[in-house]
């Protein structure tokens, strides 16, 4: 893990115009909600995804535009069902706009080796996961000719996507 990461919720507020996440595993760490959702239980939202819904209000507040891509296997997981049913009322309710791709859509395209955000088309912050999609570390990033490259990678994934509003899984 690299020392000079920035906290991330001084870098997403840190943001003029526009912040990007993208996300290309199909099952991340545990999750209490989850596992509730996995037996039919209806739960609220807790307090840190309430905390997470305010940040990205707020920087939606601001005029930054916020993206989201997730690319996914098909037949899709449990987990990405999970996030399908939780996305209108969390990240979109909070001002992302979410779209979704078909892992076998992406073939074609040059896709960076982690999930990651994009902040301004200028800083990327790398996210590592474990093989089982444990939190393994992360690397802020401002080198010119990998910003470039994710910059690119991104675009060309959100003009495949499709809108989560049409995602059906």
């Amino acid at each position: 893990m690299q020392r000079n990461v920035p906290d991330f919720t001084a870098l997403l507020r840190s943001a003029e115009h526009s912040a990007v996440h993208l996300e290309m595993r199909d099952s991340y760490m545990a999750d209490a909600l989850f596992d509730m959702w996995r037996q039919g239980r209806d739960a609220e939202l807790p307090e840190e995804y309430l905390q997470w819904r305010e940040l990205v209000k707020e920087t939606a507040a601001r005029g930054v535009t916020l993206r989201r891509v997730r690319i996914v296997s098909e037949p899709v997981t449990d987990y990405i069902r999970w996030e399908h049913s939780l996305t209108a009322r969390h990240n979109i309710a909070a001002g992302e706009v979410v779209r979704w791709l078909p892992r076998r859509l992406s073939s074609d395209l040059a896709l960076p080796g982690n999930d990651l955000w994009l902040i301004d088309d200028e800083r990327v912050l790398f996210h590592w996961f474990t093989g089982d999609g444990e939190w393994a570390g992360h690397e802020f990033n401002e080198d010119h000719a990998t910003v470039k490259m994710v910059v690119a990678s991104f675009e060309a994934l959100w003009d495949r996507a499709i809108p989560h509003e049409e995602f059906v899984v």
